[in-house]
């Protein structure tokens, strides 16, 4: 059976509501939720992006069932490794053992803030590969000390570590990201339902070790209003991993999108509320080997329909992939 995720999109809304949107997930039967770690939205109308690590102390706290995981965190330019390990040891121990460290290259949108500028994609994942290094090295306990070629880590030492330390995912879209998802990570991360990604990352190592896919979709009875909201909030969605991580901020994502039309979105994205088009997607991802898929509902003010309709229709339909 395909496990089926809530994504708490931070970018369509505020904490609290982030907050409410989970529980009532887990309320309405999902396996597991995850969230967004963003500075910034993807572009202006979804008008949102709070802090993910302190909506997910708030849920870990409001929930007692549901997983958590990051979708993802960069631990490599705004956060430094060390301290992104201290957060996920403490947001394991707060959810009593649910949470899950997924992490990934970055985006410049949301790294550019700091003022490091953002180099090419072999850096970005050399100093990827340094930050979950260090991050396994400090959940092993002990003091660490660490000199690479873009971090240096000077006696550090996590104080409150969880007896079982969060599991790491990590975020892949070639064959290079894939060798080191292989070699360090625990779990593997996609946002396309592409079964070679899953091959590669089994290649270098992870063979048996669970594949995490996500895919948004926008529910509402009237099918018009769901592809006009889909296009206004997730039209940058079909950039593309190379565009989408070289952006610098909405303004960027609102010019490279212009001329993608409603009916260009609504292929990509389903919309409206015939279950079957919400199972065909879905089964992409199954099709192509991926044991679990985080469903992001497009809207912050439509999370409420939605997770009614999801209990009572959707996630019986998907449940028996």
């Amino acid at each position: 059976m395909v496990k089926i995720g809530y994504t708490m999109m931070t970018e369509q809304a505020g904490p609290r509501q982030l907050v409410r949107d989970v529980v009532r997930a887990e309320q309405a039967g999902f396996d597991f939720s995850v969230i967004s770690d963003h500075y910034f939205p993807w572009l202006d109308s979804q008008g949102h992006a709070p802090y993910a690590w302190a909506v997910l102390g708030a849920a870990a706290e409001a929930t007692s069932r549901i997983p958590l995981m990051t979708y993802v965190t960069c631990p490599s330019f705004r956060y430094h490794p060390a301290v992104v390990a201290q957060k996920a040891a403490t947001l394991q121990l707060l959810s009593e053992g649910r949470f899950r460290l997924g992490l990934g290259s970055g985006e410049n949108l949301n790294e550019h803030i700091t003022g490091q500028g953002w180099p090419g994609a072999d850096v970005r994942l050399e100093r990827l590969t340094e930050a979950v290094e260090i991050i396994r090295a400090l959940f092993e306990g002990g003091y660490v000390n660490y000199r690479g070629k873009h971090f240096d880590v000077e006696s550090a030492k996590l104080w409150d570590l969880p007896a079982v330390p969060p599991p790491i995912g990590v975020a892949v879209s070639g064959d290079r990201s894939c060798e080191v998802a292989g070699r360090l990570a625990d779990l593997v991360i996609a946002v396309d339902p592409n079964a070679e990604l899953l091959t590669a990352f089994g290649r270098h190592g992870g063979a048996g070790k669970p594949g995490v896919g996500q895919l948004p979709v926008c529910h509402d009875p009237d099918r018009r209003q769901a592809v006009a909201r889909a296009h206004d909030q997730f039209r940058w969605f079909g950039g593309g991993w190379k565009v989408n991580s070289e952006l610098p901020g909405p303004t960027g994502f609102a010019g490279a999108s212009r001329f993608v039309r409603p009916e260009d979105v609504a292929e990509s994205i389903p919309c409206g509320d015939h279950v079957a088009d919400f199972v065909k997607a879905v089964r992409a991802y199954a099709d192509a080997g991926f044991e679990e898929v985080a469903l992001i509902q497009v809207g912050g003010d439509h999370q409420g329909p939605f997770l009614d309709w999801a209990e009572n229709t959707l996630l019986p339909a998907l449940h028996r992939l």
